[in-house]
């Protein structure tokens, strides 16, 4: 901690410093996106490492960290996202999309999926079967690195501060994006937000699309069911 933040923490009516260092801690962690050692953790905090021992020892016992035992660098683990979908905004994010989901899947004949970020990852947290005889469904909690997933594009072009990117410029210009799948040869990817009151995506809907040589790929159609379900839900949570 600089002088400056330490004096900043003394005039605070109701200091907390093992509150303090432990929240640095989860932010460190969290905006880093990769495991960090205890002593690096120390150096860019700015704080020694016996300083911070009990701490993360604490963090580690309660959950909210992941030690590798391999090479004892640290990580945050799901607990915060597992305790934030349990808030009424998660509650209601999973109740009222997860109908509209299967509504959308019955319609366009191909599984659908809601997807949030956390810790710069993709994770699924609803999932609809299509209702045909072959469907392309993940499963519950499948995570893929945000940049390097169709539907994590589609969040992260739709955020107050985008990186100057212009992949991402063309996303938030389209308003959606269609491209082939990463990692299935046949799919296609069809994906489009779901933007809270500031335009900001909260989410986003992807159908892996799966192409089929007996049918014509009907991907625009797709598209505009989906771009409909996804400002549906936006609606129901105001």
């Amino acid at each position: 901690m600089t002088a400056e933040t330490a004096a900043d923490a003394r005039s605070r009516p109701y200091p907390a410093p093992a509150l303090e260092k432990g929240l640095e801690i989860i932010e460190l962690l969290a905006l880093a996106q990769t495991p960090l050692s205890a002593r690096t953790i120390a150096e860019r905090l700015g704080r020694s490492k016996n300083e911070i021992f009990r701490m993360l020892f604490v963090l580690i016992e309660r959950g909210y960290l992941d030690r590798d035992p391999a090479t004892d660098e640290i990580s945050l683990s799901n607990r915060l996202f597992e305790l934030g979908m349990r808030v009424p905004r998660a509650r209601d994010l999973v109740e009222v999309a997860a109908p509209a989901l299967e509504a959308l899947s019955e319609r366009i004949g191909q599984s659908s999926h809601l997807v949030v970020l956390s810790k710069g990852e993709t994770v699924v947290i609803v999932s609809a079967a299509g209702p045909g005889d072959i469907n392309f469904t993940l499963r519950l909690g499948y995570r893929r690195t945000a940049a390097a997933s169709t539907s994590g594009q589609v969040i992260l072009a739709f955020q107050t501060i985008v990186p100057p990117d212009n992949r991402l410029a063309a996303i938030a210009t389209d308003g959606f994006l269609i491209a082939d799948s990463h990692d299935v040869v046949g799919v296609t990817d069809i994906s489009a937000p779901i933007l809270d009151r500031r335009g900001q995506a909260i989410a986003s809907i992807v159908v892996p699309y799966l192409n089929r040589h007996e049918a014509r790929p009907k991907h625009r159609e797709a598209l505009a069911e989906l771009l409909a379900t996804c400002r549906e839900i936006a609606g129901q949570l105001g």
